[in-house]
């Protein structure tokens, strides 16, 4: 227990100011390069600092792998340097026994890391850009014109003139209705339609329904199967495109379903939905790396271990983006394109650690 508490009270404090260090960095270079528009559009000083408040979980996001890489190498190789480590080894104690409390802290820091995005990064950074567009000038409007959507696998074709966000109402809208052979069953015109959240699907104005009757097309009651079948969410209809990465997981599913049930391709939003699981594991990687990296030179110790636990990182990033576009292009599985490099990592890391010095 003294050799835990021990590297916790070297490891910590250095975490704890190296992730402040590079989140703030992160802040202040988002800061200069807007500061000259903020200037210029006369913007406070308290909705500056609030863009910042909401970028800050982004920052912290980004800067806990480098703070806990940065903290772990210098304090191995610190240790290494002043031969603590060697007094170690020689009364028994093995470098993965001595380091299995920092890999279990990665591991604990690596499902935290999932849990901080999902759960408060996707928001804060949303509102972030939100309010970073507004003080910029930079409007975004989520209205749209001539939306042409796919549902049920093809099935269903929503085609509307506009659609309005403020009033979630489609107008001039089409809904067409086809078979499993993608034959045509019926047309549905309606001057307006406006979305439910009680019922959770749209309620039309004006409609009215045309089915095929040989070579033409007649006039046809109503018919509640079809309407029925209108829960296309108002969410689809919006000038957007979704960004996986800036959505969390329950949303980006939402949205995979949705391409899957219209028949558009979806390996990459999958890919990048199964990243979302994988990529905080590059907590754990960094700092299992640090270990196996370990005492490799009694020569600038903490030069050569940073400079190759940052390489060692880098490489990771390289082959996760070479992956992403494997599963992207579908030369791999989406599932293989987020956690291969995961895998193989680790693998590395524990073959390190097998015939690292102890």
């Amino acid at each position: 227990m003294k050799l835990i508490g021990y590297l916790y009270k070297k490891v910590f404090p250095l975490f704890i100011g190296a992730t402040i260090f590079f989140s703030l960095v992160l802040n202040l270079v988002d800061l200069f390069m807007h500061i000259a528009v903020y200037l210029q559009n006369e913007c406070s000083v308290k909705d500056i600092i609030q863009v910042m408040v909401y970028y800050t979980p982004k920052t912290l996001w980004y800067a806990i792998p480098v703070g806990i890489l940065f903290s772990t190498s210098y304090t191995l190789s610190d240790m290494y340097a002043h031969n603590e480590l060697e007094a170690l080894f020689a009364s028994g104690v093995s470098l993965f026994r001595f380091t299995s409390p920092l890999l279990f802290l990665a591991a604990f820091f690596s499902l935290g890391l999932f849990i901080f995005e999902n759960k408060v990064v996707v928001q804060t950074y949303e509102k972030k850009v939100e309010l970073q567009n507004e003080l910029l000038g930079n409007s975004v409007s989520k209205n749209n014109s001539d939306v042409i959507v796919l549902s049920d696998n093809g099935k269903i074709v929503y085609k509307a003139k506009r659609y309005n966000e403020q009033t979630k109402r489609l107008q001039g809208l089409y809904i067409i209705f086809r078979n499993d052979e993608k034959k045509l069953d019926a047309i549905i015109y309606a001057n307006s339609a406006s979305w439910s959240e009680e019922l959770q699907k749209w309620n039309l104005s004006g409609a009215k329904e045309y089915i095929p009757d040989g070579n033409s097309i007649i006039l046809h009651p109503l018919e509640s199967k079809y309407l029925d079948l209108l829960t296309e969410s108002y969410e689809i209809f919006r000038k957007t495109v979704v960004d996986i990465q800036s959505v969390n997981t329950t949303d980006a599913k939402v949205h995979i379903n949705h391409l899957k049930k219209a028949g558009l391709p979806y390996q990459e939003q999958l890919s990048e939905y199964y990243k979302k699981f994988s990529f905080p594991w590059i907590v754990f990687i960094v700092v299992i790396l640090s270990v196996g990296l370990t005492g490799k030179t009694k020569k600038n110790v903490l030069l050569i271990s940073l400079a190759s636990c940052i390489s060692s990182a880098v490489l990771f990033y390289v082959m996760m983006m070479v992956t992403m576009v494997l599963a992207k292009h579908g030369y791999i599985s989406a599932f293989s394109g987020a956690w291969f490099p995961v895998i193989f990592f680790t693998i590395v890391s524990g073959i390190l650690i097998k015939y690292s010095r102890t």
